[in-house]
């Protein structure tokens, strides 16, 4: 892998971290009920989240590319 992909992938990583902070932040009691609900989801409906999520950010960048 080359020194300027793994530079682009720990901004990506640092700009996921960031934009993942700021509603806890921001909301942290919408935030902790928004996890406590999370918690009463069962796996095959995170799963699904996870995957629809994979495949968005996947969309976006093979359109954004």
């Amino acid at each position: 892998m080359s020194s300027d992909f793994l530079h682009q992938l720990a901004i990506g990583f640092c700009l996921m971290l960031v934009l993942e902070g700021v509603i806890p932040f921001l909301y942290p009691q919408r935030w902790r009920n928004l996890v406590q609900q999370l918690a009463l989801v069962d796996n095959r409906t995170l799963r699904f989240m996870g995957l629809a999520s994979m495949l968005l950010g996947t969309l976006i960048l093979y359109l954004i590319n």
